[in-house]
């Protein structure tokens, strides 16, 4: 298949606001790709590179060569072009690499090029999420949604799905189950901005779970045989002794586990999330499998000054030979109690009525945790899906800041100014402390009208960013505050997210740096 024909449709789906006609063309798409080609390019129509980690960002794509002005690239030559750049390392890579990626880009078109600067970024939105892929999937493949949708839930790779689903039909697909040891896609829960709007959601009587602020681990053991998975399905095994160290001790020969692992401090309350993510992040060449027992790596924390990171978990999907992700949830966490000690389970608490589900949501951030998460006992693990069946509630931060640059989009939003860099007001100086960026929360409608106001707020014009006079106010929600050497002020703001602007406050009304500071301190701002 021509690489050319899979950029068009890409941009199709991006220009088409229907769900079935976006699914028509995916469908066609995946028809079309010869066997060979089926694992890199529905990852491509998904926005993924089959590649996970290429080396190729930013800095690597600047001063690329002019377009091609025929189509010459087939998807074997671009996937096989990929897997060479993702190859090199060492003693000049950097310049091999950037050789090759702009052999790639010269006999790409405009509209190859463009798709592959949204693949290589992972920038690509053309509105083909997991879900349109699935049904795409089981329209090309003349199978049933739900044998897919099945399949890639357990499978946690699209991918693999596809090529499944495209190969062997019903058949293919049945064979996808939970193994011990390949990570299935985590059940994910919706959103609400109170306690009583979970509960009318997941009905009562309900459990709520505390949510801890910390990184989604998914734990499997066979044997002696430990693996530790990200919420992303990337092995983490090696990072996360402790993690290990706990479930090795526990009497199961196999077992699946779902929970959290988060950095306490001495008194045992939670440490801040960058702490804790950097701890995971720091420790890849840490013990694997053969850990000492925990007592040993705590020791060891304490020489060092490490952060320890302490397994929490919620879900039991598997144990010894029963798979328990269809049975409901009262079920597995009987299981789950039956198996683990209690000081290893995240807080849960029973109950039917808004009064008892508010008090739990009070003792938790009373305790420093994120919030809660409100659980349907009756329902199934639902695999790599966000239904009403759980429901997580954290109290929202938002503040008025100031717009003090842009930058020029890229994939579907180059042309338009997106990327907002924010700024607080510091009463101090007079001037403003960048927090940080987003484009998170930006309708169409706002990248029109923002381009429009930014240019004319312009006092430099770069090719990438806009500088502007700081006089835009914007409304920013936020989950967090954490500490960042990368800004001035120390901290910026995690999960940043437009929510409005505010026409009605000038720059002078904006927050202040001392509010930030007092968010990330654990005090009520302002």
């Amino acid at each position: 298949m021509r690489f050319l024909d899979l950029a068009a449709t890409s941009a199709a789906v991006g220009a088409t606001s229907g769900r079935r006609a976006k699914v028509e063309l995916l469908a066609d798409a995946l028809r079309r790709l010869d066997p060979p080609e089926v694992a890199a390019g529905s990852g491509w129509l998904a926005g993924e590179l089959r590649q996970r980690q290429t080396g190729v960002g930013w800095a690597s794509l600047r001063d690329l060569p002019p377009p091609a002005a025929q189509p010459t690239l087939t998807v074997s030559a671009v996937d096989a072009a990929i897997d060479e750049i993702a190859a090199v390392h060492g003693t000049g890579s950097q310049t091999r690499r950037r050789a090759l990626v702009q052999a790639l880009y010269a006999a790409a078109t405009a509209d190859e090029q463009r798709l592959l600067t949204g693949l290589f970024l992972g920038e690509l939105r053309h509105g083909a999420q997991a879900g349109l892929l699935a049904d795409a999937i089981a329209r090309a493949a003349g199978v049933p949604v739900a044998a897919v949708r099945r399949a890639l839930l357990l499978a946690g790779d699209l991918r693999a799905v596809a090529v499944a689903a495209l190969g062997g039909g019903a058949a293919a697909l049945a064979e996808f189950g939970l193994r011990v040891g390949r990570p299935l896609a985590p059940m994910l829960a919706q959103s609400a901005s109170t306690v009583d709007e979970a509960l009318a959601a997941t009905g009562v009587p309900a459990v709520v779970d505390v949510k801890l602020d910390g990184i989604r681990i998914q734990v499997h053991r066979s044997g002696s045989d430990i693996a530790v998975f990200s919420r992303s399905l990337d092995e983490i095994t090696a990072r996360v002794p402790e993690v290990v160290a706990a479930v090795r001790a526990l009497p199961a020969r196999e077992i699946v586990l779902d929970g959290e692992a988060i950095g306490l401090d001495a008194t045992g309350r939670p440490l801040p999330f960058q702490q804790t993510s950097s701890a995971a992040a720091r420790r890849a060449g840490a013990a694997g499998p053969g850990a000492p027992v925990a007592p040993a790596v705590r020791a060891a924390a304490e020489r060092t000054g490490e952060t320890v990171l302490t397994p929490y978990f919620f879900d039991l999907l598997h144990l010894d030979g029963v798979d328990l992700i269809d049975a409901p949830g009262r079920e597995r966490w009987a299981a789950l109690r039956g198996t683990a000690d209690a000081s290893l389970l995240v807080g849960r608490m029973e109950v039917d009525d808004p009064e008892r589900a508010g008090a739990a949501f009070a003792a938790a951030l009373d305790a420093g945790q994120e919030g809660v998460v409100v659980k349907a006992p009756d329902a199934p693990y639902d695999a790599g899906r966000r239904g009403a069946a759980w429901v997580k509630v954290k109290p929202r931060h938002t503040l008025d800041l100031v717009v003090l640059a842009v930058e020029w989009g890229s994939g579907r939003r180059t042309g338009w100014l997106s990327n907002l860099h924010l700024g607080a007001r510091d009463p101090g100086t007079g001037g403003f402390v960048m927090l940080g960026k987003t484009f998170k929360g930006l309708t169409d409608e706002l990248l029109r009208w923002q381009t429009e106001r930014f240019l004319g707020l312009a006092v430099d014009r770069g090719d990438w960013v806009v500088r502007v006079r700081p006089e835009q106010v914007v409304e920013i929600a936020f989950d967090g505050v954490q500490s960042s050497s990368r800004y001035p002020g120390g901290v910026a703001l995690r999960f940043a997210r437009v929510v409005r602007y505010r026409d009605d406050k000038t720059a002078a009304e904006a927050d202040t740096i001392d509010a930030v500071r007092a968010i990330h301190a654990g005090r009520p701002a302002g």
